[in-house]
């Protein structure tokens, strides 16, 4: 077995990315995707189709990169749904790797534990993935806490989705006259979307309804960039939403908390208010910088288990290792 390669693989709705790299240097990987989602049914994430797609990845990253011909020494693969859609995969995927590539250490894992292993490595703290939905996941490294991610009709407060909704509640607030409107958001809104009055008929049918909503979320902080009032409440309650799911995972006396996802790239006028927030309400914990993003973090958990020194919690649905 070749101790040097390990392999990274993070499976979304956008998606599947796969990353090589030598397990003494995971940020140095070469990566390939495919932009088609592995398929999801009622009977969870599709373990042949995930398969079916990765091999050939895989063994083309291989060949490219000149790798020997012996097996990697370990493989990570972070999904989407893993903790409550995985149980195929975690049923047949193991085998068929070790059948196909002869990986010796696999393990799978929940998004937002390659989001947490991206952002913080292997210490403590929490992390918040926050993109279209909104998770936050922690740990003192005996276990792991999670919050919210519970889908843009239970939760996901903060987030994308949750953000473009409650522009969208202002902008018909101004189209009917009511209070709490803003004008602003409802000029852009029928920029976007069209004409208010046409706006369920817009959004209620879409099968992408969350990616549809979360879409207005750069037009809210656009909004408030420019001083309207109505979008930078919405932003403050936002930040006060990420901050929360913050506090209830943080160890209790402190650690490092990150942000890691596409909303954050709204800038000062949600980090603004988060930042305040996290200060009032983690008065024990800090800021840190995302070192990755989790196709970076399925890389650290494997290069860890080339090493035997996985620290992060093992967990049966979250992180499985065989």
């Amino acid at each position: 077995m070749n101790a040097a390669w390990v392999l990274g693989v993070d499976s979304g709705g956008s998606g599947l990315r796969v990353a090589l790299a030598r397990a003494d240097r995971p940020a140095e990987a070469t990566t390939t995707v495919s932009r088609t989602p592995v398929r999801t049914s009622a009977s969870g994430i599709d373990a042949a189709d995930m398969i079916g797609q990765l091999l050939p990845m895989v063994r083309s990253l291989l060949a490219d990169a000149g790798a020997p011909t012996d097996a990697p020494a370990a493989l990570t693969v972070g999904a989407a749904g893993m903790a409550t859609l995985g149980d195929d995969l975690r049923a047949g995927l193991p085998d068929a790797m070790r059948r196909e590539l002869g990986v010796g250490r696999i393990a799978l894992a929940g998004d937002a534990v390659t989001a947490y292993a991206g952002a913080l490595g292997q210490r403590p703290g929490a992390v918040v993935a926050a993109g279209t939905g909104m998770i936050a996941l922690g740990s003192d490294l005996t276990g792991w806490r999670r919050a919210d991610g519970w889908g843009h009709l239970l939760g996901d407060s903060g987030g994308g989705a949750w953000i473009g909704r409650a522009g969208l509640d202002a902008a018909l607030r101004a189209f009917d006259g009511r209070r709490g409107g803003s004008s602003a958001l409802l000029a852009l809104a029928e920029e976007r979307f069209g004409p208010a009055g046409e706006l369920p008929g817009r959004i209620y049918p879409r099968t992408d309804r969350p990616a549809a909503l979360a879409a207005f979320a750069p037009d809210v902080a656009r909004c408030a960039a420019d001083g309207d009032p109505v979008a930078g409440e919405v932003l403050r309650r936002a930040a006060g939403h990420i901050a929360e799911a913050a506090a209830a995972v943080c160890p209790a006396d402190g650690g490092d908390v990150a942000l890691t996802g596409g909303l954050f790239k709204m800038g000062e006028p949600l980090l603004a208010p988060l930042r305040a927030e996290i200060t009032e309400q983690l008065p024990k914990a800090t800021m840190a910088s995302a070192a990755g993003d989790p196709l970076h973090g399925s890389l650290v958990i494997a290069a860890a288990l080339a090493a035997d020194g996985l620290r992060l919690p093992r967990d049966g649905r979250l992180l499985a290792v065989t």
